[in-house]
């Protein structure tokens, strides 16, 4: 699993009829790979919700997502699985398939809401737009693949 995070002031998403929207947290772009588990997911979002990227009264970086009480917004992105080893046309095969990935999506999306967070979500497997104010910008990649 693959994830980009972006520290943002707020975020908006519409797709189609769907509409969601955070206020101060963590815009949170999803790559769901095949080879991902459950322990994965555990990893991951225990990780992000404590990973100290907010600042405090001093202006250093030492609050979590839990500390500050922010919200965050989940979305589902599978092009994050891409790889470009040759030519110019990216490959996604290593990216889960839609059933598998909505299923592990759901899963993430369970465990951030776990810790308490509020969490807003995107369109799976839908065209999105996105509207939002970084902050920052912060912006982290984080993946399960290769943790010790």
């Amino acid at each position: 699993m693959k994830i980009v995070m972006q520290r943002v002031n707020y975020a908006r998403l519409t797709s189609n009829e769907f509409t969601s929207s955070i206020g101060f947290g963590l815009l949170a772009t999803v790559g769901v790979s095949k080879n991902d588990t459950i322990e994965d997911i555990r990893y991951l979002a225990k990780k992000i919700v404590n990973m100290r990227q907010f600042k405090d009264d001093e202006n250093k970086c030492n609050k979590s997502l839990l500390d500050i009480q922010g919200e965050m917004m989940i979305v589902s992105n599978f092009t994050l699985q891409a790889t470009i080893k040759s030519g110019t046309r990216p490959d996604f095969s290593h990216a889960g398939d839609n059933d598998f990935a909505y299923s592990m999506y759901q899963n993430f999306i369970s465990e951030i809401e776990s810790f308490g967070i509020k969490v807003a979500t995107g369109n799976f497997g839908n065209h999105m737009h996105i509207d939002t104010e970084l902050d920052g910008p912060f912006t982290i990649i984080i993946e399960s693949e290769g943790r010790e």
